[in-house]
């Protein structure tokens, strides 16, 4: 059977649809191995794109901030965990009993902390996300915002305690 009849008339054109001469400038750059280059990085989201110096500077001191910002939740949870356990305390003195309202004050409280320890956790996944760049400046940026976090907002905490991703 002679089948040189069947594409006659037919562009059979298996090139690139036209797309040579596209720019693709704009592409994110996805690192699996450590790098110092910021040439297409783009910090978790497409729209976080650090296009030079400048953006890479904000992108930077945002990334401190958002770290640093961690240890301040972190506080907040230990401080309303200390403040809870006081309430709770309260009722074991004679003059405030009542087991109703310490189950209520119970059970809200337990509501609070776990809103508290899913925002932790999700904090801690997006800066573990942040860190997966495998970009050297990035993860500098992280570990200078733990270390400022903890500065700041690390009173009465052991810097001994662990580091997780939750």
């Amino acid at each position: 059977m002679d089948h040189s009849m069947h594409h006659a008339g037919m562009d059979m054109d298996h090139g690139h649809g036209g797309h040579g001469d596209m720019d693709m400038g704009g592409q994110c750059n996805m690192n699996m191995l450590f790098t110092w280059s910021s040439k297409d990085l783009c910090i978790i989201f497409r729209q976080w794109r650090v296009d030079g110096p400048f953006s890479l500077l904000v992108s930077l001191v945002v990334i401190v901030l958002l770290t640093a910002g961690y240890e301040g939740i972190r506080q907040l949870t230990r401080r309303y965990e200390a403040a809870h356990a006081q309430r709770l305390n309260a009722f074991n003195t004679p003059a405030l009993g009542g087991r109703d309202n310490r189950r209520v004050v119970e059970q809200r409280g337990k509501l609070i902390m776990a809103a508290l320890y899913a925002v932790q956790v999700f904090y801690s996944f997006f800066i573990m996300l942040l860190f997966m760049t495998y970009n050297g400046l990035v993860m500098i940026a992280v570990a200078v915002g733990a270390f400022v976090g903890y500065l700041v907002f690390g009173d009465n905490m052991s810097a001994a305690k662990t580091v997780a991703c939750h």
